[in-house]
C-alpha cells in the first residue's frame, strides 16, 4: 500500500530552498516513527536534502537522471514512475516522502495521508498538490503547537478509488 507523508501549510507549502520551512521536532519524531522499517520512495532533490541515508529504511530515489547513483545497499535508484509503482498491491506500508513532484505524481495511487498540517500562511517554492479533503475519511486530527508554531497531526484515509 502507498501512503504519503508529508508536512503543509495552509497555502500547501512544503518546501523552500529544498528545506523544510519549519522545524518541529514532533513532526520529526513522527515521521521517524512511521518510516523507520518501511520503504521510502523520494525524487532525487529530497534524497539529496536527508542529511544522511535515514537508518532502518530502504530508500527509493526517482530520477530522470539516467547517470545518477548511488553506492549505498539502502538505496535504490529507478528512473520511472512504473518502477515504483508495484508498491500499491504490496501489503506492507511503503511511504512516498517528498518532493513536489514525486507527491503530485503519486497522490492518485496513494490509500493514506499522514499530513502534519502547520497552521502558517508561510511562503516557499515547493508544494503539495491541491487535494478534495472530502474523499477522505479523517482518522486522526490531533491539533498541538511547538512555541510559536501550531500544528495539527492529520491522518487521512482514502473513501474510494477515483
Amino acid at each position: 500500500m502507498l501512503s504519503i507523508i508529508a508536512a503543509i501549510n495552509e497555502n500547501y507549502v512544503i518546501g523552500k530552498d529544498n528545506k523544510l520551512p519549519w522545524h518541529i521536532s514532533e513532526d520529526l519524531k513522527r515521521f521517524k516513527k512511521l518510516t523507520t522499517g518501511k520503504t521510502i520512495i523520494m525524487g532525487r532533490k529530497t534524497f539529496e536534502s536527508l542529511p544522511s541515508v535515514l537508518p532502518n529504511r530502504k530508500h527509493i530515489v526517482i530520477t530522470n537522471n539516467i547517470n545518477y547513483n548511488y553506492d549505498n545497499d539502502n538505496v535504490e535508484v529507478v528512473h520511472r514512475i512504473n518502477d515504483v509503482l508495484k508498491y500499491k498491491n504490496c501489503e506492507d506500508e511503503v511511504f512516498i516522502i517528498g518532493g513536489g513532484k514525486v507527491y503530485a505524481e503519486f497522490l492518485p495511487y496513494c490509500e493514506k495521508l499522514y499530513l502534519t498540517k502547520v497552521h502558517s500562511n508561510q511562503g516557499g517554492d515547493t508544494f503539495f498538490p491541491k487535494f478534495d479533503i472530502n474523499n477522505y475519511e479523517i482518522i486522526e486530527n490531533e491539533k498541538n503547537d511547538s512555541g510559536n508554531i501550531k500544528y495539527s497531526f492529520l491522518t487521512l484515509k482514502l473513501k474510494y478509488h477515483i
